[in-house]
């Protein structure tokens, strides 16, 4: 038995100057370590330490997702508001019969946060308007967006209405065949 647990000893010695590292040996059925004694767990110190740095990383982390929430709130809002501009613009367009001014208005049932205002501004030739068409936060009075162009609706002129109108009356008679 001594001489059993002698060889053991040989043996293991042999094996740690080739692998310091533990393993455990085929031989003797024991792991081998290059320290006497093993410990094994963590201590209090170094649990805390790395609830400490996982509660940092959370709040990091919960912060940035916080960030990407409201700059996609903005983005919609802003969005909704150079949408409603551009169709206010549009209207103005087809509808023609620009007057010099400033017009306000809600935005509608469903865009309640938002309200608008129009401002149309002679430009300087007959005929052009610089038109602004403003959106603006309704409970803050905070611009949101802002759209500016120039329209141009063709000037009425009592002029050039009478010989047009004599012109069309010309060529009417040339198809019936009377003059």
């Amino acid at each position: 038995m001594v001489r059993a647990r002698q060889r053991s000893e040989q043996h293991k010695a042999a094996f740690l100057e080739v692998s310091p590292n533990p393993v455990s040996c085929c031989f003797c059925r024991a792991e081998i370590s290059a320290t006497t004694s093993i410990q094994a767990g963590f201590s209090l110190v170094e649990i805390l330490c790395a609830v400490l740095i996982l509660g940092v990383a959370l709040t990091g982390m919960i912060q940035g997702v916080t960030t990407a929430l409201g700059s996609n709130k903005e983005s919609e809002r802003q969005t909704v508001a150079a949408l409603f501009a551009a169709g206010q613009m549009e209207t103005l367009r087809a509808e023609g019969g620009l007057r010099d001014g400033t017009t306000e208005g809600d935005c509608g049932e469903g865009l309640s946060l938002y309200r608008w205002q129009q401002t149309i501004s002679a430009a300087g030739i007959d005929g052009l308007h610089e038109v602004a068409v403003v959106i603006e936060n309704t409970k803050t009075s905070k611009t949101i967006y802002e759209l500016r162009t120039f329209l141009f609706e063709v000037p009425q002129d009592t002029r050039t209405s009478s010989s047009t109108t004599r012109r069309d009356n010309g060529s009417q008679r040339r198809r019936s065949g009377t003059r």
